[in-house]
């Protein structure tokens, strides 16, 4: 499986870009993806702190709560949706955004039945003409890029379901020809 996609985001006037460790990406973008908190914000503490500064966070959703703590920790603008457990949340339930060129469908993903396969979620996301739908709710990782769709899924940062029950998120690199690297990480 090919793990990249072309993603082009326009630079932010007043923001610092860093240097890439490899030799000749130059500048580069990262974007953490997490999902499924579920009330418990301690691995994403740890997460921030290892690989902090980011520039984008994104939550698929699962918070109960606690919105504040992702957005003061992370320090930088994020987009982040109620899951099935946020009952009580003013979030939205979905969102779609633009990163660059690209169209980003962000759904938590338990209305479409994603815990049976993603079958509904990849139909609806070409329904909807977007490039790339990030979901959660599994609380397993998933990294599938396709010729028309890309797929993300981070797992869950506090009970992971895959094999070795790992917590799990991705962290999206992008160079300075905006091309994106998706690294699935553990803790």
């Amino acid at each position: 499986m090919d793990m990249r996609s072309l993603f082009v985001f326009p630079r932010r006037p007043g923001r610092p870009v860093r240097e890439s460790a490899k030799e000749g990406q130059g500048r580069q973008m990262r974007i953490l993806i997490i999902s499924d908190t579920h009330r418990r914000d301690e691995n994403f503490l740890k997460v921030i702190e290892r690989i902090k500064p980011i520039d984008m966070l994104i939550h698929c959703g699962d918070l109960e709560e606690n919105e504040a703590v992702f957005l003061e920790k992370a320090g930088c603008p994020a987009q982040i949706i109620a899951g099935n457990n946020d009952f009580f949340s003013s979030l939205p339930r979905e969102r779609e955004f633009n990163i660059g060129k690209y169209r980003v469908w962000l759904t938590h993903g338990h209305n479409y039945y994603v815990s049976m396969g993603d079958t509904i979620l990849k139909e609806e996301a070409i329904l909807r003409g977007v490039d790339i739908v990030m979901f959660g709710h599994t609380h397993r990782p998933v990294i599938e890029i396709g010729k028309t769709l890309t797929a993300v899924n981070p797992g869950s940062l506090s009970f992971p379901r895959q094999e070795g029950r790992r917590p799990s998120y991705i962290l999206m690199e992008l160079d300075k020809n905006g091309e994106a690297h998706y690294h699935l990480n553990f803790l």
